[in-house]
């Protein structure tokens, strides 16, 4: 609820500071004291249009402050602090206005976004009067006002849950007819590479057995020219190594057996001997399985090409290239997938479409038993606000495509005289139409989850018992949420919990504006000025303490 409001330089406004009670405020007072102008200085803060022409004579900069008790809107303090902003029980809004066109908005301390500023305030306070209606006004509205009455918010929400489903469905599968062309390139691509892959049958570690492998194919001649000359050196020539170390160790053999401390010598020359004799006749052997074949080298060269060009084209190595294949494998496994998801998403939206159609024929059957009852309503109440024989018709149209709100849209048509045809509110209405409308509203529609409600012109036109009936409408809605009123009627201020005189005075030949609470005697001295006029008498003063009391019984 609005606790405090203040205002500098507005207008005729000096300064003023303004202190709001729960409940019923009306504010009272002579034409022109300066009432509409703290209508507008709360506009304001609902971020109105701001001109400097409102900005008093002579001064620089008009400042308005509005003090807020947010300490029941959880919502409210959510988003302020997702925004960046302090998220207390209280809210201060600050809007100050300068002649060179400089405007700031403030929200507890910080500054702010007349984005923001539009998005938050609406929700805090709504003002009803000429053109103020945040709710009459646009028929966007309207559709809330009449499910709200219809109490069928937990089919709305069914609907609008349908609708958010069913709209990602058919986003994704949009994606899906957007990518599907790419998605067939990718296919072939993959599909080749991975039956490149394939037939190439590599192994890890094939290719450094083949380096081995060629390696000793393109060696083949020397392996086999010096196995076989290193033999013929040992053991096949003339002069062979060992055959002459075969006649030195029988001459080294005689000499140990005179001189035994020769017959180590003669063993290591025996051993060396054998040991020599393996290793040539090994290398005969060798020499003899060498041969020279190029189609085997050819192959192993034209296996080694193949397994550098699949490196080049896919990975550093055989090892990393079997890994590249494993991952284009399992893409191709999602991508062969993609028609089996199609269809189910295919066959999802089907089966949503047909829910969403028979949610929304519900919801569209439920609205318009609805309508009926909500005009007769509303007509009721109109009819007793002093609009006989209006008409309120809330009319449904038909969309072309859904929406989640449902298949129509709603907007409710008015008509103030009999025999005029019904058009859009914003069109037709004045500004005490609207505001007795809003009234007419609260009373079929209690229930709000804006706190704060400002009634503009609520009693214009009006007077007698329509009057009374009006402050005890009024009333009743305060019992709910916070109302502050303007009005010139006794009959509607009686019924105030709070009651505020608008006073214009001139001081040092400047005109400016303050604001009285009144106690009990100069309420009963305000109402008496409303009842009389100029001229208070003890009669006026006995009839206005008479009503203040009933009032004050209600």
């Amino acid at each position: 609820m609005l606790t405090d409001l203040t205002i500098k330089n507005v207008a005729i406004i000096d300064t003023l500071q303004i202190a709001f009670k729960p409940g019923l405020t009306v504010l009272t007072g002579e034409t022109g004291a300066g009432k509409s102008i703290i209508i507008d200085a709360v506009g304001l803060i609902m971020g109105n249009r701001a001109s400097s022409d409102l900005i008093r004579s002579g001064e620089e900069e008009a400042v308005v402050e509005a003090l807020f008790d947010i300490s029941a809107l959880p919502e409210i303090k959510l988003q302020l602090s997702e925004a960046g902003f302090d998220a207390a029980d209280e809210l201060l809004i600050k809007r100050s206005l300068s002649r060179s066109g400089r405007n700031r908005i403030f929200i507890n301390g910080g500054m702010a976004t007349l984005a923001l500023l539009v998005d938050i305030a609406p929700r805090l306070i709504n003002i009803y009067g000429q053109h103020d209606s945040q709710t009459l006004l646009k028929p966007e509205n309207h559709l809330r006002l009449l499910d709200a009455f219809a109490g069928i918010g937990n089919l709305r929400q069914k609907f609008s849950a349908l609708f958010g489903r069913l709209a990602s469905v058919r986003d994704t599968l949009a994606g899906l007819e957007r990518a599907e062309r790419e998605a067939e390139r990718r296919l072939d691509l993959l599909s080749y590479q991975s039956e490149e892959i394939a037939k190439a049958a590599l192994r890890p570690g094939e290719e450094e057995q083949l380096e081995e492998q060629r390696l000793l194919l393109a060696s083949a001649e020397k392996l086999g020219g010096v196995s076989s000359e290193a033999f013929d050196r040992l053991y096949g020539g003339d002069g062979a190594l060992l055959g002459q170390l075969k006649r030195i160790s029988g001459s080294i053999a005689e000499l140990s057996a005179i001189d035994h401390s020769l017959q180590g010598t003669a063993a290591s020359i025996e051993g060396a001997y054998l040991q020599l004799e393996d290793a040539a006749i090994t290398l005969r052997d060798y020499a003899s399985r060498i041969e020279s074949d190029p189609a085997a080298l050819q192959q192993i060269d034209d296996r080694l090409d193949q397994l550098g060009r699949l490196k080049k084209k896919y990975a550093p190595t055989v090892e990393e290239v079997l890994v590249y294949k494993g991952g284009i494998d399992a893409e191709l496994d999602q991508l062969h997938g993609r028609e089996q998801s199609r269809h189910a998403l295919e066959t999802e939206r089907d089966d949503l479409e047909e829910e969403l159609k028979q949610a929304g024929g519900e919801l569209t059957a439920a609205r318009i038993q609805a309508a009926k009852k909500l005009k007769h309503a509303l007509e009721s109440e109109a009819h007793q606000l002093a609009m006989k024989g209006a008409v309120i018709e809330p009319t449904l149209e038909q969309l072309m495509e859904p929406r989640s709100s449902g298949f129509e849209r709603v907007e409710f048509l008015f008509s103030p005289n009999p025999g005029e045809i019904p058009r859009p509110m914003a069109r037709i209405a004045s500004g005490g139409e609207l505001s007795r409308l809003m009234l007419a509203i609260k009373q079929v529609l209690p229930d709000s989850d804006v706190p704060t409600l400002v009634f503009d012109e609520v009693d214009t036109g009006i007077g007698g018992a329509t009057s009374e009936l009006v402050g005890r409408k009024l009333k009743n809605v305060a019992a709910r949420q916070q109302v502050l009123c303007i009005t010139h009627l006794p009959q509607v201020a009686v019924f105030a919990d709070q009651q505020l005189r608008v006073e214009k005075l001139i001081t040092d030949r400047r005109t400016t504006t303050r604001v009285l609470e009144l106690g009990k005697d100069e309420r009963t001295r305000e109402v008496a000025r409303m009842l009389a006029g100029a001229t208070v008498t003890d009669s006026a003063l006995k009839h206005a303490a008479e009503m203040l009391a009933a009032g004050a019984t209600i």
